[in-house]
């Protein structure tokens, strides 16, 4: 259980390449705009996945990407990752939707360099150049030929990568705003949380039947009653608490609406009524009104925020007008590799090791 307000995996759609892309490890989310151009299935090379205005992307790129990203997954949480599901949709679809919102950023970013005439430095590509190196080395014969990459494709990736990061960074260099205590106030609070749904098998949210969630009610008042008689706090969520985290530090803005009012309206050791959100009755103790080493840090989430927001504004007004096309043909038929033999996963910690 997650209570914060992004707390399911964003799933991308194929056909207008959402895109977010990891630059400096924060995530952009990129805005729709109605009069993009969306050209679908014309006149593609047949390795050619999309074009987005003047540039284009090969199935060996979308491959490296996916195949590291596959078996970054498999390597932290098993083969059987590939089990999991949301609404009908699988996790490796929701990997490949998102491999495909990512290479699509890079090669608009990459455009968006062109248009403020940067480029790489010397050194920066000497280091695209040696990543690349590095990572063939690292393929076996089999990787090599399943993935279809040389060094030299492999030099465009890590170059393009590199160059969307430099964009990035230039747009927010000026962007240092000064974040107040109160503004970046984080608090800590235990609650007891009485669930008013379940989940089914494909893991989708069903609410409770009116009686069900009547009887959950009077559970959440029991407990109340019990806080408020001096009955141990701590003791009360290990017996009754339905969240599998007991403890929260947040600050404004990232959790559950109602559940975040609540708290913030309470102070050190006061317990709150019974407030209901979307996961259910929650009976809220603060533990602190404030926490100088999560404000701190909160501080940087925020000013990294508006970084993104200010970034996202001339970024999204970039590629509004540009045009898009998705071979969907052969974009259809990409999917994971199974080989026993294709384990890589490097291409990313290649990137990080070489240009850090």
């Amino acid at each position: 259980m997650n209570l914060s307000r992004n707390k399911y995996i964003i799933r991308f759609s194929a056909v207008m390449m959402a895109a977010v892309l990891a630059l400096t490890g924060c995530k952009i989310k990129l805005n729709e705009h109605a009069n993009t151009k969306i050209v679908l299935t014309t006149g593609f090379d047949k390795d050619e996945v999309f074009r987005i205005d003047k540039t284009s992307c090969r199935l060996p790129e979308i491959m490296v990407y996916l195949t590291n990203t596959q078996n970054q997954y498999e390597q932290a949480l098993g083969s059987q990752i590939w089990e999991t599901s949301y609404k009908g949709e699988t996790l490796e679809e929701n990997v490949k939707e998102t491999v495909l919102a990512r290479i699509a950023r890079i090669k608009a970013m990459n455009l968006l360099a062109a248009k403020y005439e940067m480029a790489l430095s010397e050194e920066e590509a000497s280091a695209a150049k040696k990543a690349a190196k590095q990572y063939y080395e690292s393929l076996n014969e089999r990787e090599r030929e399943l993935l279809d990459v040389d060094e030299k494709l492999l030099c465009t990736m890590y170059e393009e990568y590199a160059l969307s990061g430099k964009v990035y960074e230039y747009l927010i260099a000026d962007i240092n705003p000064e974040i107040s205590d109160d503004e970046a106030r984080t608090i800590t609070v235990q609650h007891v949380l009485i669930k008013t749904y379940t989940q089914n098998e494909a893991g989708e949210y069903v609410p409770y039947s009116e009686e069900a969630k009547r009887a959950a009610y009077q559970k959440a008042r029991e407990v109340l009653v019990k806080a408020k008689d001096g009955e141990e706090f701590a003791g009360l969520v290990a017996v009754y608490s339905e969240d599998s985290n007991s403890t929260y530090s947040f600050g404004k803005g990232t959790m559950d609406a109602a559940f975040e009012e609540a708290a913030f309206n309470l102070g050190t050791d006061e317990i709150s009524g019974i407030v209901e959100s979307e996961h259910g009755y929650h009976i809220i103790k603060c533990i602190s009104t404030f926490d100088r080493d999560e404000t701190d840090r909160n501080k940087v989430k925020i000013v990294e925020q508006r970084r993104k927001e200010v970034f996202n504004e001339e970024y999204s007004g970039f590629v509004e007008g540009l045009t898009r096309s998705l071979n969907e043909k052969l974009w259809a038929s990409v999917g994971f590799i199974e080989d026993e033999q294709v384990t890589t996963s490097s291409f990313f910690d290649v990137y990080h090791e070489v240009f850090s």
